[in-house]
């Protein structure tokens, strides 16, 4: 499933296979790894994580503007980690693949992908 996936995202975007399998790839400043598990025979799903933003200021008009994106949002759950340096954020999408051709594959992962860039771009927005 990996391998399709790679084929579907390289008509887009440069990517890299990690050792463990893992696909790797950046688009528009935000680092992203596609994962593959087999849940069940027949049932495999692919997991998408896209690191938004990191060292983001712990203000209130930051999570606020976190929480108002995570709501409208079709394709990921937002996540928010506060660390000793600030707010971290991640998008993660996991889906059963199966069945997929490569252009909606491609299609699919890219609708995250760029959901993920522009969030990282209102985000940046909201802290300066």
């Amino acid at each position: 499933m990996l391998g399709r996936a790679r084929d579907a995202l390289e008509r887009y975007l440069d990517v890299r296979a990690d050792p463990d399998g893992a696909l790797t790839f950046s688009h528009a400043g935000v680092p992203c790894v596609i994962q593959s598990s087999e849940l069940a025979e027949g049932l495999t799903v692919l997991s998408l994580t896209c690191v938004v933003a990191w060292d983001l200021p712990d203000r209130p008009e930051v999570a606020s503007s976190a929480a108002e994106r995570a709501g409208q949002g079709l394709f990921g759950t937002l996540g928010v980690i506060h660390t000793e340096r600030g707010l971290d954020m991640t998008l993660r999408y996991a889906f059963p693949a199966q069945g997929l051709d490569s252009s909606a594959l491609g299609t699919l992962l890219m609708l995250v992908v760029s959901t993920a860039s522009q969030l990282r771009t209102e985000l940046l927005g909201v802290v300066s």
